[in-house]
């Protein structure tokens, strides 16, 4: 009988060590696939965030444009105001304020500003 409970004690032991082994081997597969899942989330976020990036960028220059041509408009306007004003009559400031204007929109219509 105390060669069966011997057998019995070898064989549990050999199962607890062999369960120990698959339980770090299972540990270790499962960090490797963790560490795989991350790198491409990584990968999959880097990718949105460039996407992003350059969606946000042609809308803010898309943006910046409306904004560009909305200025000219009203820098024409007022050099128009400004003219109606010069052809009244009216001198000093509005002169002055005429022929600024009017040299800055020569210089931005030829790229020197």
């Amino acid at each position: 009988m105390q060669i069966d409970i011997d057998v019995i004690i070898k064989f549990a032991a050999l199962l607890g060590a062999l369960g120990a082994i698959w339980a770090v081997a299972y540990r270790i597969i499962k960090w490797f696939q963790k560490q795989e899942k991350q790198t491409t989330d990584i990968e999959t976020l880097r990718i949105l965030h460039i996407s992003d990036t350059k969606e946000l960028k042609d809308k803010e220059n898309a943006d910046m444009q409306v904004v560009k041509d909305e200025l000219c408009v009203l820098s024409y306007a007022m050099l128009a105001a400004l003219d109606g004003l010069k052809q009244q009559g009216c001198n000093g400031e509005v002169t002055k304020a005429h022929g600024m204007l009017e040299k800055h929109l020569n210089k931005q219509a030829h790229g020197q500003t």
